[in-house]
């Protein structure tokens, strides 16, 4: 695939929705920064929070900061938004960390909660760093986690059950691979839980986030998570991200 410049890249992504007026609505954003508010785990993505995040309203403001969204309060439904701008700036500190992974030769493990949407993304962005002589962390067989398994797929970690890869937002399967190796990854790149818990952990963790997921935000705010990046984590085409990655991994160094 061509290399998108940055401004055909933020086209690409309002047209796709992966920014700009995205699926996720309004009353579904403000019900997750509320609940994750109140304590519910479920939100903070392997996060420990603590008491620093019980006004939603404070949750709502770093997330019109840091991922773009409507900024008013009394918005309460209909359509909400991504800034491309933000998308672009946060694949840009990715690509600044990936580089340094290169250059240093680390490991790195992949991992996520979105199969059905991140897989090809998160899998030609460890391809690229093997190419360039990082080695990608294998994880251990048999492990498990909530009742199913933890395996990995093109070199990304990811949870299943049955015949199925199944969409989470658990920090445990994180737990499961991170308890098993015997020597922990020098950077993690992930979403969801996945990420939330190898930042947590003390581990350097870049994440892909939607608008609905603030949990990460707030872990970058914090400075527990290196980079969280804003997007629409499930748009319905995964050849989508495909402009996306191009642009990260020149960015980064890693096309030849």
């Amino acid at each position: 695939m061509s290399i998108p410049s940055r401004a055909a890249l933020l086209d690409h992504l309002v047209r796709s929705r992966i920014a700009g007026n995205v699926a996720t609505p309004r009353d579904n954003n403000l019900s997750h920064y509320r609940k994750l508010a109140n304590g519910d785990r479920h939100y903070w993505l392997g996060l420990e929070l603590g008491d620093r995040w019980t006004d939603e309203q404070d949750v709502l403001a770093v997330m019109a900061e840091r991922c773009g969204v409507n900024d008013d309060p009394t918005h309460r439904v209909g359509q909400d938004t991504i800034d491309p701008e933000l998308t672009v700036a946060g694949l840009d500190r990715m690509a600044a960390r990936l580089a340094k992974a290169a250059e240093d030769r680390q490991r790195v493990l992949f991992a996520t909660g979105h199969p059905g949407a991140l897989l090809d993304l998160h899998s030609s962005t460890a391809a690229a760093l093997r190419a360039a002589g990082c080695d990608i962390v294998r994880i251990p067989g048999g492990l498990t986690a909530d009742e199913g398994y933890v395996v990995q797929f093109a070199d990304v970690a990811v949870f299943g059950r049955g015949a199925s890869l199944w969409h989470t937002h658990s920090p445990e399967p994180m737990n499961a691979i991170l308890d098993h190796l015997e020597t922990p990854p020098d950077l993690v790149v992930a979403d969801h839980g996945w990420a939330g818990r190898a930042a947590q952990r003390g581990i350097d963790s870049l994440g892909y986030a939607d608008c609905n997921d603030p949990a990460l935000f707030l872990g970058e705010a914090e400075g527990t998570l290196q980079v969280a990046i804003p997007l629409d984590d499930n748009v319905p085409d995964p050849r989508h991200y495909e402009p996306l990655a191009a642009y990260l991994l020149d960015a980064a160094g890693l096309t030849g």
